[in-house]
């Protein structure tokens, strides 16, 4: 059994929380600087301006932005959460800091990056590509060798189309269905998705 420092303490801090105890392991310190944020489920809360961070740790914060900036400020090491009912290849590779959510599926050769969520139900099919900070959203589905870069989100129930690429920071809107390449930090939504102008 191992125990799991977290930074970050709101809703997301929640699930992770029953995924590690799903997992058969604990949790230890809970940690957000939020001023209004003293403790969750029961546990207290430190503030990190307060007191020494320490390892291991998953962030527990749902904004890719924030995500790396915590990262760089802590380099701690960092440890996977990963739900009993997900399926994740043999062959997969799944960076550190990474959480893996109820029910996602993640397909043979898929990389992950650090520090991402892929939610609940999400499916990342065959040879996939995930850069660090990336969120796949609740039931999202990426067909086969779909490239997303660093701290992009795909949309809640969205659909990319095998092969396509998503830029560096992109967001992609709740149901969209990407069918044409996204270029960095471009917003498209819609079916068949359309950037934002």
């Amino acid at each position: 059994m191992e125990t799991i420092n977290l930074f970050g303490a709101s809703g997301h801090a929640k699930v992770i929380i029953d995924i590690i105890e799903a997992a058969g392991n604990s949790v230890g310190v809970l940690y957000d600087d939020a001023p209004y944020c003293r403790g969750l489920c029961g546990r207290p809360v430190l503030k990190a301006a307060d007191t020494t961070v320490t390892g291991p740790m998953i962030i527990s914060i749902g904004s890719n932005r924030v995500r790396k900036m915590i990262s760089e400020r802590y380099p701690l090491p960092y440890v996977n959460a990963i739900h009993p009912t997900a399926i994740i290849s043999r062959t997969a590779h799944i960076g550190a800091g990474t959480v893996v959510m109820h029910g996602a599926t993640i397909q043979s050769d898929s990389s992950i990056g650090r520090h991402c969520i892929i939610n609940t139900g999400a499916s990342v099919d065959h040879e996939c590509r995930i850069g660090d900070y990336v969120h796949i959203s609740p039931h999202a589905t990426l067909c086969g060798n779909v490239h997303v870069g660093e701290g992009s989100w795909i949309g809640a129930g969205a659909t990319v189309v095998p092969g396509i690429k998503i830029g560096r920071w992109c967001t992609i809107g709740a149901g969209a269905v990407v069918i044409r390449d996204i270029p960095d930090g471009a917003t498209a939504y819609g079916n068949p998705a359309k950037i934002k102008q």
